[in-house]
C-alpha cells in the first residue's frame, strides 16, 4: 500500500518548474531583474533555493522560461487566431487588439515589459529573448495580415510592418504609464478601453472603404 501523500509528492515534484516560473513571473514584475533574488523566487514558489537549480542553471534561464511558458502561450493564441481568421479584416483587428488589451490589463506582463525596457542595456539577453520569442512572431503575424488585406484592396498602401507597430503601440504606452506613473499618483487609463478606441481610430484611417454604419 502506498503511503499517504505518496502520489501527491510525485505530482508536486512534477509541477515544480511551473510553480517556479509562476513565482518568477511575479517577482520579476515586482522587483525587476537585477533586484530579483533566487531566494525570493524560491520563497514565493514554496521550494528551496537548491530546488531551483534542479531545473534552471541561471536567473537568465528562469527569465527565458517566464517568456516561453508564462507569456508566449497567450500571444501564441493571438497569432493563431490571426493566421486562421477568415472573416473581415476589421473583425480580426478588433479581436486581436481586444485579447491583447485584456491580457495586458489582467496579468503581471506590464511589469515585465517595464523591466525589459529598463534593464536591457545591462542584460541584453532579456531584450533578445523577449524580441525573438514574442515581439518578432506577433509583429510578423500582424504584418502578414495587413499585407494580405492590402493585396485584397481593403487597406491603404504603405509599409505594413510600420502599420502593425502603430496598431499595438498605444497599448504598450498604456502599460508603461500604468507601471511608471500610476504608482506615483497619475490618473490611470483603462487599457482594454484604450485598445478598443485606438483600434476603431486606426481602422478609420486605414480602410479604403469606410465600414457601413449600423
Amino acid at each position: 500500500m502506498l503511503p499517504a501523500g505518496g502520489p501527491k509528492f510525485k505530482r508536486r515534484k512534477a509541477e515544480r518548474p511551473d510553480e517556479i516560473v509562476a513565482a518568477a513571473f511575479e517577482i520579476f514584475s515586482e522587483k525587476g531583474f537585477a533586484a530579483a533574488r533566487l531566494d525570493d523566487i524560491a520563497a514565493r514558489a514554496g521550494v528551496s533555493k537548491g530546488a531551483i537549480y534542479l531545473y534552471f542553471a541561471t536567473k537568465e534561464d528562469i527569465f527565458r522560461a517566464v517568456v516561453e511558458m508564462g507569456v508566449a502561450p497567450n500571444l501564441g493564441l493571438i497569432q493563431d487566431n490571426i493566421a486562421a481568421h477568415q472573416d473581415s479584416f476589421p473583425d480580426l483587428v478588433r479581436g486581436a487588439v481586444g485579447v491583447l488589451g485584456q491580457m495586458l490589463a489582467t496579468t503581471p506582463i506590464g511589469g515585465i515589459v517595464k523591466m525589459v525596457i529598463g534593464e536591457s542595456r545591462n542584460f541584453p539577453e532579456l531584450a533578445r529573448a523577449w524580441h525573438d520569442t514574442l515581439i518578432r512572431p506577433a509583429l510578423g503575424a500582424m504584418t502578414l495580415a495587413i499585407t494580405a488585406a492590402q493585396a485584397r484592396g481593403e487597406l491603404r498602401p504603405g509599409d505594413p510592418r510600420q502599420y502593425a507597430l502603430s496598431l499595438i503601440s498605444p497599448m504598450l504606452v498604456g502599460v508603461i504609464w500604468r507601471e511608471t506613473f500610476e504608482p506615483v499618483g497619475a490618473e490611470p487609463f483603462d487599457i482594454p478601453a484604450l485598445a478598443r478606441q485606438h483600434a476603431e481610430l486606426w481602422l478609420r484611417g486605414m480602410l479604403v472603404q469606410p465600414e457601413p454604419q449600423p
